[in-house]
């Protein structure tokens, strides 16, 4: 599934096309693609919908109207981007036609993204925390809540409803550079090492934006894959030397989810 980084470059490449453009028509090539509502319902009072601009909030792509918005989850294989092309891809789960002859479309393989449409922001917000690039991740509200918490920390960091966007891949990264390992208990994490987790993940997220997110399976943009995979130091290196200590990288398996971990330098912090 596509991470913050990945879905970011999805918003970089289309606030600038997108913004200002006018939607003349929505329609679903897969039936359950639009979650809760019907397209019709959008043009009842214009004819056009102005879209003012394209952001991202959590994993979100936000397509903000004039008085509402258009959330679209890409899920699993999503895809959505700009095309002149007159015929669609095999996969099109929706299309959403643009003034001077231009489509956006959302392609999707394994059918599981989906488009909701509300008035603002705040179903969303209701269910989601701390953007981890924003103003508000601070290492002081960090701490506490991790500290507040008696949680398995990679049980906790995958939690979108406290920290957002940080998907299994990110989450290893980050870990691994702040040399916790990921069966610790939050709360018995020493705020040092807390600390430096706090600055692990606004590192490997930023580098991992700038290029252009990880691809593991089929993620691209534009038809370009993200590089960040060629950066990876612990995730899918399973057997391989730790870049740190040259002992092996071993995977378990928590919280469900297949994980990757330096038994040497990744401390584990338990009850005694």
């Amino acid at each position: 599934m596509p991470e913050l980084p990945e879905v970011q470059t999805v918003v970089n490449s289309l606030v600038k096309p997108l913004s200002g453009r006018k939607i003349t028509s929505i329609s679903a090539h897969w039936p359950k693609v639009f979650d809760n509502f019907h397209p019709d319902t959008l043009f009842k009072k214009q004819s056009q919908l102005k879209i003012i601009t394209v952001f991202r909030r959590a994993k979100f792509i936000i397509i903000q109207l004039e008085d509402s918005i258009l959330a679209v989850h890409l899920r699993m294989t999503g895809k959505l981007y700009i095309s002149e092309e007159s015929i669609l891809p095999k996969h099109t789960s929706a299309l959403i036609k643009l003034d001077k002859k231009m489509n956006l479309i959302f392609e999707d393989v394994r059918k599981f993204g989906r488009i909701y449409f509300f008035k603002n922001l705040d179903i969303i917000n209701t269910r989601h925390g701390i953007e981890p690039l924003s103003d508000m991740f601070q290492i002081k509200i960090f701490q506490k809540i991790l500290l507040s918490k008696k949680r398995n920390i990679k049980a906790l960091l995958l939690d979108q409803s406290i920290v957002v966007g940080l998907g299994n891949i990110y989450v290893d990264e980050s870990l691994w550079m702040s040399g916790i390992h990921p069966n610790s208990l939050s709360y018995l994490i020493p705020k040092l090492k807390i600390k430096r987790l706090h600055q692990s993940i606004i590192i490997i997220l930023t580098e991992a934006i700038e290029s252009k997110g990880t691809t593991i399976i089929d993620f691209s943009v534009n038809g370009q894959s993200g590089k960040y995979s060629s950066k990876l130091s612990v995730y899918g290196r399973k057997n391989d030397q730790c870049l740190n200590c040259k002992s092996r990288i071993i995977k378990l398996r928590i919280c469900g989810r297949g994980t990757y971990v330096c038994n040497i330098c990744q401390q584990k912090y338990l009850k005694k």
